[in-house]
């Protein structure tokens, strides 16, 4: 759910970070429905942060926001060897993971742009 400070100014309501913990930590305990119930609360803070992100790139990348927060999210699903303990920890990985999904990206168009111009 999303509120409004003003004109073009949009936020996620937050969700209490105590219950965002507390799902997060079921989840680690091994609770699959805790999983559905943390992603429907932290998906709009998930896509803010990578709106903030793709703001930042280049013209020209093909990337989505969406495609973006969907990466992050599969890749928070496979890990299994964290043991979460708050909605901080939580929000730090998946904006490290966003700019590494990005700095991939980024590396991999470079790397297409450079052989095309490179004679054989």
């Amino acid at each position: 759910m999303l509120s409004s400070t003003g004109p073009a100014q949009w936020r996620p309501i937050d969700a209490s970070s105590e219950e965002i913990t507390n799902l997060l930590r079921a989840w680690s305990s091994g609770d699959e429905a805790a999983l559905g119930r943390l992603a429907e609360h932290v998906y709009p803070e998930l896509r803010l942060m990578a709106r903030r992100y793709m703001m930042n790139e280049r013209q020209g990348n093909t990337l989505q926001t969406t495609a973006l927060v969907h990466e992050v999210y599969v890749r928070l699903v496979e890990v299994t060897k964290v043991e979460w303990h708050q909605r901080a920890q939580f929000f730090a990985m998946a904006a490290q993971m966003m700019r590494r999904i990005l700095v991939d990206a980024a590396r991999a168009r470079s790397s297409r742009h450079g052989s095309k111009s490179e004679p054989r």
